[in-house]
C-alpha cells in the first residue's frame, strides 16, 4: 500500500519568518475544506443577495401596478357615479317632457274643440 502525501521543506533562514506555520496533514486538509466551503457560502451569499434585490424591485413594481389599478378604480368609480347622476337627470327630463307633451296635446284638443265650436257659432249665427 502506498499513501500519497507532501511535505513542506522548511529551510532556515537567517532571520526568522514568522509568517510562515507548519500544518500538519489533517489539519491542512481541514483548513482547505474550510477555504472551499467559504469560497461556496460566499458565491451563495452574493447569488441570495442579487435574489434579494431582484424580489425588492419585483416589490416595488408589484406597489406600483396596485396603486395603479386602485386609481383606475377610482376613476371607474367617479365615472359610475357621473354616468348614475346623468341617467337620473335624463329621467327627470324625460318625465317632464312627457308631461309637458301631455299638456300640448290638451292644449291642441282644447285649440282645436274652440276652433270647431266657434264655427259652429259663426255657421249657426249665419243661418
Amino acid at each position: 500500500m502506498s499513501l500519497k502525501g507532501f511535505s513542506q521543506n522548511v529551510i532556515k533562514q537567517k532571520t526568522q519568518d514568522s509568517t510562515k506555520i507548519q500544518l500538519t496533514e489533517s489539519i491542512a486538509k481541514l483548513v482547505i475544506k474550510d477555504l472551499i466551503q467559504g469560497d461556496g457560502v460566499k458565491k451563495e451569499l452574493s447569488l441570495t443577495l442579487d435574489k434579494i434585490k431582484l424580489f425588492e424591485q419585483k416589490v416595488i413594481l408589484m406597489d406600483s401596478v396596485v396603486e395603479n389599478l386602485n386609481s383606475q378604480i377610482n376613476n371607474f368609480n367617479g365615472i359610475l357615479t357621473t354616468k348614475s347622476s346623468q341617467l337620473s337627470l335624463s329621467q327627470e327630463l324625460s318625465k317632464k317632457l312627457q308631461t309637458d307633451l301631455k299638456k300640448q296635446k290638451l292644449k291642441n284638443k282644447i285649440t282645436i274643440g274652440s276652433g270647431i265650436l266657434g264655427m259652429v257659432v259663426v255657421a249657426i249665427i249665419m243661418k
